[in-house]
């Protein structure tokens, strides 16, 4: 069932399967809305009571008005739900905010399910030349060039005109820039991911872009008994790339936390 969640100075647009059980909350990453979750949804809340949502200035949610928390949002959302305890399911920036909620709050999260993951405090995770050329596109207006870089960087996996892919990527623009601001950054994670006590599982995509399979494989060695898959045709979009993979290890995930 959709609904709208009341967040600090705003809301966000959210979706309950319903059902019996621990339940999965799964966060988008920042160049997709909660659409990117559509491949895998129909498995998941098959076995799982399944709550999506979206971030802020993303899909169906309302651009932020004041300073917020990507974490502070995630709690707004679970208590909105009731939920005192769910198995997190993160990719990208979804992936860095579910880490951050697990260190802050580690007795509401079963287990963390890591789809090519961000995360804060990584040193060479940004790359300044690409960051500095989304900001010139962006300030010339030109949206094509914009999406083709973010194709050719984000979704190398993909064929051309790599259709689905080009319209989640196209449609998260407005949250990039909508939110610059307002978004406020998030204390250091990396080098706390030795206190993660959870069943973890990262997924690393192999022609995802050399610095995010860096940190992923840097990430994955200091979480306490992550479970490591690498998958060989998978950019940043695994959800698009390998659905039944992502299906399988979030089943296992969810079985492991009990």
């Amino acid at each position: 069932m959709e609904q709208t969640v009341k967040v600090d100075g705003g809301e966000v647009w959210a979706d309950d399967s319903g059902g019996e059980g621990l339940p999965l909350v799964l966060l988008h990453p920042g160049i997709a809305d909660a659409r990117v979750w559509d491949p895998v949804l129909p498995a998941l809340t098959a076995r799982h009571r399944v709550i999506r949502y979206e971030a802020r200035g993303f899909g169906r949610s309302p651009a932020p008005t004041v300073p917020y928390t990507q974490t502070a949002d995630l709690g707004r959302v679970l208590d909105h739900f009731g939920l005192d305890r769910a198995v997190l399911v993160g990719s990208s920036l979804g992936g860095k905010t579910a880490i951050g909620f697990a260190l802050s709050e580690p007795e509401r999260v079963a287990a963390l399910g890591l789809l090519v993951p961000g995360v804060t405090g990584y040193p060479d995770l940004e790359d300044p030349e690409l960051t500095a050329e989304i900001g010139r596109l962006a300030q010339a207006g030109d949206m094509d060039g914009l999406l083709a870089l973010s194709l050719r960087t984000f979704a190398a996996a993909g064929s051309p005109p790599d259709t689905r892919a080009a319209e989640l990527i196209r449609d998260s623009f407005p949250g990039w820039f909508a939110t610059y601001g307002y978004d406020r950054p998030e204390p250091p994670a990396f080098d706390r991911l030795t206190e993660l006590d959870l069943p973890t599982v990262l997924l690393l995509g192999e022609r995802d872009t050399p610095r995010v399979v860096a940190c992923n494989e840097a990430m994955a060695a200091r979480i306490p008994g992550c479970r490591l898959v690498r998958v060989a045709e998978c950019d940043h979009l695994p959800t698009l790339r390998v659905p039944e993979t992502v299906v399988r290890l979030v089943t296992e995930l969810c079985d492991r936390a009990g």
